[in-house]
């Protein structure tokens, strides 16, 4: 079966996988009480509008649901996590509320989760190091020790979670209401004071470590990890974390925020846990949507929003679709990125000027390619080979190549800034189907590869595919480097740059956070200031997706608040 399927393909994109596509209870009314536009896999606000007695309908206009949490058949008998291919960061209270377990979700957690391979002579005929980290923290303590012996004494990660932890209930809530405290009756003034909680008590868990956590949103990932070790293989792979998905480097201010906001993650009641969906990423879109369907949502795919309907008083009214159909709603709640909300759906003669021209201002810079790749057999790495094609515990992790020192990481970032893809790029390398058989033909693989760091544009000018094909070269040449035979056992590759992820999956700029993790995009200005609640300019618009406190993929949180925003709107 294995030689059948595995047949040569370079660029090409096979048929892709029409999963989860439609449902409903019916053809799609003309009347609902909420519409959700863009079925991405944070439809869960669709799931509880639904268990508040709101009817309501999501429509993606793809033919896969999911949004960016999609699998699709890229090559024959191989199915990827085309975008997201990690979970983590599910709220748990949405993972038990939707009882997703039920509906089909399953987990593969990963232990161990990072293994970084030196690019070295090994001594004595020994293989190169490697470093090797998981929840073991001995087996963790003998690794680093490897590289330094001071780094081993060291616990950054319990430092880390528990700032981690002094922060969650930022997450659950919408940020504080500044205009409802400054403005308005005194009655709602004192109504306003109650978004004062969860700050109140995230102030109250950080206690004397306040310091700590101011240091880490606002300072450089680099000056953090300076402060705790020497290693410079240690230090890299940590900063991995502290840039991944954003056009920064690890000696930016602001970059220790993203490093703590990815060990924020829980799964299965497993704290800072990563792991891979049975299936693929659309295994988790699935299990959602299966919870929504029992409740009554109607989930339609192929159905294009064009436009936001305004009524005569500037309320949202419903939508009209590409092909002409008009749906009237009470709410619509938009799971797009702010840009496509709020200047592509949205009348602009709807908005104020100063509103859309601060639209116009949030980043989306994005330094990402995903590079989808077939293979017929595991790489074997040089620092930790495994004859025979068997998996080995590093296989099943995110692999990071080109991480041996963050100098590394800081010359790829310079050259994306002036336009150019980095020549040595980041590569985190993940094996998805080492622990899911279901992903690939038997002794197949799927390999993902999230890259950095390229521009949307190359100095100016757009990307060719000659050009995609030539960095996805350039990744393939360095894994060679380190997994010898890697390129020969390639059977299919589908590169996405920036412009494509942005054209698939409607992420503006190519951002997989619908906007910069930067501080200056973040709770109470996220998407803008003063417009943090969820709610829009448009009376019964909501922007419910990523690109709303708290982003950055945090499932839940934001579909979540916006949905208890408009179904409270909707009583008052």
């Amino acid at each position: 079966m294995a030689a059948a399927v595995c047949h040569k393909s370079r660029g090409a994109v096979g048929r892709l996988t029409r999963a989860c596509s439609t449902y409903s209870h019916g053809a799609l009314k003309s009347q609902y009480d909420a519409l959700v536009i863009g079925g991405g896999k944070l439809h869960i606000y669709a799931a509880y509008l639904q268990k508040g007695g709101v009817k309501t309908a999501v429509l993606e206009r793809r033919h896969v649901l999911g949004g960016a949490a999609v699998s699709e058949e890229i090559f024959p008998g191989f199915h990827f996590s085309r975008c997201s291919y990690l979970l983590s960061l599910l709220r748990p209270h949405i993972y038990k509320d939707l009882e997703l377990k039920k509906h089909g979700l399953k987990v593969y957690i990963r232990d161990p989760h990072a293994f970084t391979p030196m690019l070295e002579e090994g001594v004595q005929g020994a293989p190169p190091r490697s470093l090797t980290l998981g929840s073991n923290l001995t087996e963790n303590q003998k690794e680093i020790a490897k590289f330094s012996q001071k780094d081993a004494r060291v616990n950054f990660i319990i430092y880390l979670e528990r700032l981690a932890d002094s922060i969650q209930p930022l997450l659950d809530a919408p940020p504080v209401n500044l205009p409802g405290l400054t403005t308005g009756s005194l009655r709602k003034r004192f109504a306003a004071t109650k978004t004062l909680l969860p700050a109140i008590k995230c102030g109250r868990f950080l206690g004397r470590h306040i310091p700590d956590f101011y240091n880490i949103v606002t300072a450089p990932a680099l000056k953090i990890l300076n402060q705790w070790f020497e290693s410079e293989p240690h230090k890299a792979t940590l900063a991995t974390d502290a840039v991944i998905g954003a056009m920064t480097s690890p000696s930016n201010p602001g970059s220790g925020y993203v490093l703590l906001h990815h060990v924020m993650g829980e799964l299965e009641d497993e704290k800072g846990a990563w792991g891979y969906v049975e299936g693929g990423m659309g295994g988790v879109s699935k299990a959602i949507a299966n919870a929504a369907f029992s409740y009554g949502v109607d989930i339609f795919t192929e159905k294009e929003v064009e436009q936001v309907l305004i009524d005569p008083n500037g309320a949202a009214k419903g939508v009209v679709l590409k092909d002409g159909t008009e749906i009237c709603s009470k709410v619509v709640l938009s799971n797009a990125t702010p840009y496509v909300t709020y200047k592509n759906l949205t009348p602009q003669s709807a908005l104020p000027p100063e509103f859309i021209k601060a639209v116009d201002q949030i980043d989306y810079t994005s330094p990402v390619t995903k590079i989808n790749v077939a293979v017929d057999k595991l790489p074997n790495f040089l620092a930790a080979p495994t004859p025979d094609n068997k998996p080995g515990p590093h296989h099943q992790c995110s692999i990071h190549l080109n991480c041996e020192s963050v100098e590394v990481l800081e010359t790829a970032y310079r050259e994306a800034m002036h336009g150019r893809p980095s020549s040595r790029p980041m590569l985190e390398m993940t094996i998805p189907s080492v622990l899911d058989p279901t992903l690939a033909p038997p002794g197949c693989h799927v390999v993902s590869l999230f890259t950095q760091y390229t521009p949307y544009y190359l100095e100016g000018r757009e990307w060719t595919n000659q050009e995609k094909e030539a960095f996805a070269d350039t990744a393939f040449d360095w894994i060679e480097q380190y997994a010898p035979g890697f390129k020969s056992s390639v059977v299919g590759r589908d590169v996405l740059t920036p412009p494509d992820l942005e054209r698939i999956f409607g992420l503006t700029g190519g951002n997989i956070f619908h906007g910069s993790m930067s501080l200056d995009q973040l709770y109470l200005a996220r998407p803008l200031p003063y417009l943090s609640d969820y709610r829009s300019p448009i009376k019964g618009l909501y922007l419910c997706g990523s690109g709303a406190h708290p982003g950055g993929g945090v499932m839940g949180s934001a579909g979540w608040n916006a949905a208890l925003t408009a179904m409270g709107d909707l009583k008052s």
